[in-house]
């Protein structure tokens, strides 16, 4: 057997190891597993590693991208603005200085590219935010100049905080048809925010029913109906890996709705990249999609989760899960969670709550703060 065959054996071996303890340990009442991410080489004889690769780790810029919009222009501005982090962190300021002039051009030369996948009655509001967006890259310009990295991060920041505003303008309509099958249960057709507040402070969500209409639509009415109110964290400690809560008292491992008295199931939901509608009731895994990328991955540390039971993975209700390992699980190439559980928001204020949070803290309240409208209920 040749070596790099051995090695690519092994790392298979590795991964499908990884991926039972997975899940087992975010089935309904299990504990956490114990697993490293270190690959053996026997060439070496030393443990290395799984290599990280470029995913996108920032949880607003998955959002971004997860937009049904399809506008090549402003996502070449979004990237060009991204893309300044990695040459900022290692100071090559001329690089920084060629990804700004590139934006620049962008709004200079091509408004008029970016201004056509927005409805007419959203222009003005457009035309607004291309300009405070025109004045921060001038702004942006200034600090690269004078070499303040705090103040291009903090100008970077507020220039994608206004892009991700304007692809917002050019969403247009839900971008696909919920099987009928599903008529029973509440959807969310756009985003939502929710502010959780717990025991150690405040957790803000971004919940993405663009992409995960379902789950989210099930997570906001719970959260509208004071569901998770009081209810402890059931998993949790700065050595685990994911933040647990959602099981209400007594038996039942989830919600019950009081109008059927039945327990509520969510199917499983996953949009791969590609493709024009989520697949239902069956993981990626399963239908031999090992690599196609699902729109909401477990890239970002907070990424928020449908837990499920362990033998039904359309079983899941109200119990779900934080994410809050990035980067030693999801390794490109070797991601072990994508496609296998249904993510379905991120958090995008609150890391520093998340950290701290144990099975002696609870939820104390949860509140919808943002697109509550966007909640369709079951006729």
């Amino acid at each position: 057997m040749k070596l790099k065959n051995f090695n690519n054996w092994w790392q298979r071996l590795l991964q499908i190891l990884i991926t039972g303890c997975l899940l087992f340990s975010l089935s309904f009442g299990l504990s956490g597993a114990f697993w490293d991410t270190e690959v053996y080489s026997p060439s070496t004889g030393k443990a290395s590693t799984l290599a990280q690769g470029d995913a996108i780790t920032d949880p607003k810029a998955i959002l971004r991208y997860a937009l049904p919009i399809d506008n090549p222009t402003v996502r070449r501005l979004q990237a060009d603005i991204e893309g300044l982090s990695k040459n900022l962190r290692g100071k090559r300021w001329n690089q920084v200085a060629s990804g700004v002039k590139d934006a620049k051009n962008i709004l200079t030369i091509s408004q008029d590219k970016i201004l056509n996948s927005v409805p007419e009655e959203k222009k003005q509001q457009a035309q607004t935010l291309l300009e405070e967006i025109n004045s921060q890259i001038e702004e942006l310009q200034e600090k690269v100049a004078e070499k303040d990295k705090e103040g291009v991060w903090l100008t970077r920041k507020a220039i994608l905080d206004k892009i991700g505003d304007l692809e917002a303008l050019m969403v247009q309509g839900f971008p696909f048809e919920i099987p009928e099958k599903y008529s029973d249960l509440p959807r969310l057709l756009g985003r939502a925010t929710v502010k959780i507040n717990t025991t150690k402070g405040d957790i803000t969500v971004v919940v993405d029913g663009y992409n995960a209409p379902l789950t989210a639509g099930n997570f906001v009415d719970l959260v509208q109906r004071g569901f998770y109110q009081d209810l402890p964290i059931i998993r949790g400690g700065r050595d685990d890996f994911v933040v647990q809560t959602g099981k209400p008292p007594g038996e039942a491992e989830g919600f019950i709705d009081p109008k059927t008295k039945k327990y509520r199931k969510i199917p499983f939901e996953v949009l791969a990249k590609g493709d024009k509608e989520p697949t239902y009731e069956v993981t990626l895994e399963d239908l031999g999609r090992y690599l196609d990328p699902p729109v909401l991955p477990f890239n970002a540390y907070g990424a928020v989760g449908m837990a499920r039971p362990e033998d039904d993975i359309n079983a899941g209700s109200s119990q779900f899960f934080f994410f809050k390992f990035d980067r030693e699980l999801t390794p490109p190439g070797y991601n072990l969670m994508d496609g296998r559980y249904a993510v379905f928001g991120y958090v995008v204020d609150g890391k520093e709550v998340l950290e701290e949070l144990t099975t002696d803290d609870k939820i104390i309240s949860a509140k919808v703060i943002e697109g509550a409208e966007n909640l369709v209920q079951p006729e």
